[in-house]
């Protein structure tokens, strides 16, 4: 817990739509720098002829240059038209969802961060509670007693709401990351939302996708139709799909987890503070 590192993902994250509209976009940019240059140089020629049949309107023998197709524009447009095979006129539905989950992790990493902080600022709880519950003679308890007096030990309301709105920040974003992540990783969702782009004649990008908890689904909000496409996630509908999970299953996991193992209560307050006190089983 004294280090949150970062969810590796392996190859998600592509950025499809930016990719996906540039390919169209070198395209036309290549495209039209040589229509362009044809353009210009059909209007050269007519002025040529012109010339050459009245004999008024001559150039001065260096202009026929500017109207030059050049090594880079063919190389450029050549290349354009290559990645334009590859090209998703619908985009990419795969990649949408990976990139959802992706925003919504480092959301839930903010969240992570500020709980990790405010877990550090109400460190003196847990130190109170250890030195309360070892006290066991009444010398152990006027000992605690006189450490009370003698220190602000008190948790501010502040930091109570921080760690509570930290706490549904992380459910909020994790939930959604893992929804998303879970119909990315399904190709029969993936292709039921491609087909809505088809469907739709639009780039499957420029739809709202959202998870929805309320529903149990992921959802594909379609602007050109109103209609919403869903995925649920709760084992209905036609992909297969139950990632729900018991509060037990999710506090077991969470119980052997690296975050859980290298935090103040599992290690206990000296060892967490003071690497002092530490069970030989600790992996700090």
């Amino acid at each position: 817990m004294k280090k949150v590192k970062k969810v590796a993902l392996t190859s998600l994250f592509l950025i499809c739509s930016g990719v996906q509209s540039s390919e169209l976009d070198t395209l036309i940019a290549t495209s039209s720098a040589i229509v362009d240059q044809i353009n210009s140089g059909i209007m050269f020629v007519g002025g040529s002829i012109n010339a050459a049949q009245t004999g008024m309107g001559i150039s001065s023998g260096q202009l026929s240059g500017n109207y030059y197709i050049s090594n880079e524009q063919v190389a450029n447009y050549n290349a354009a038209l290559t990645g334009m095979v590859n090209y998703m006129p619908y985009g990419s539905a795969e990649d949408y969802v990976n990139q959802q989950a992706e925003n919504e992790i480092e959301q839930m990493e903010a969240a992570i961060e500020d709980f990790t902080t405010v877990v550090v600022d109400m460190l003196s709880v847990q130190e109170v509670a250890e030195r309360a519950e070892a006290a066991e003679t009444p010398d152990d308890q006027a000992e605690v007693q006189d450490y009370v007096a003698q220190n602000d030990l008190s948790v501010s309301q502040d930091d109570a709401d921080t760690y509570n709105q930290s706490l549904d920040d992380i459910e909020n974003h994790a939930n959604a990351a893992g929804a998303f992540l879970a119909v990315a990783g399904n190709p029969e969702a993936v292709a039921f939302l491609m087909e809505g782009a088809m469907a739709n004649n639009t780039r499957v990008e420029d739809n709202a996708l959202t998870y929805s908890s309320a529903n149990q689904a992921v959802e594909l909000a379609w602007a050109n139709s109103d209609t919403v496409s869903s995925i649920y996630l709760n084992g209905q509908g036609n992909y297969g799909l139950d990632i729900y999970a018991t509060e037990a299953t999710i506090l077991n996991t969470g119980y052997e987890s690296m975050f859980y193992n290298s935090g103040p209560t599992a290690l206990g307050y000296n060892c967490f503070v003071y690497q002092t006190d530490c069970d030989e089983s600790d992996e700090t």
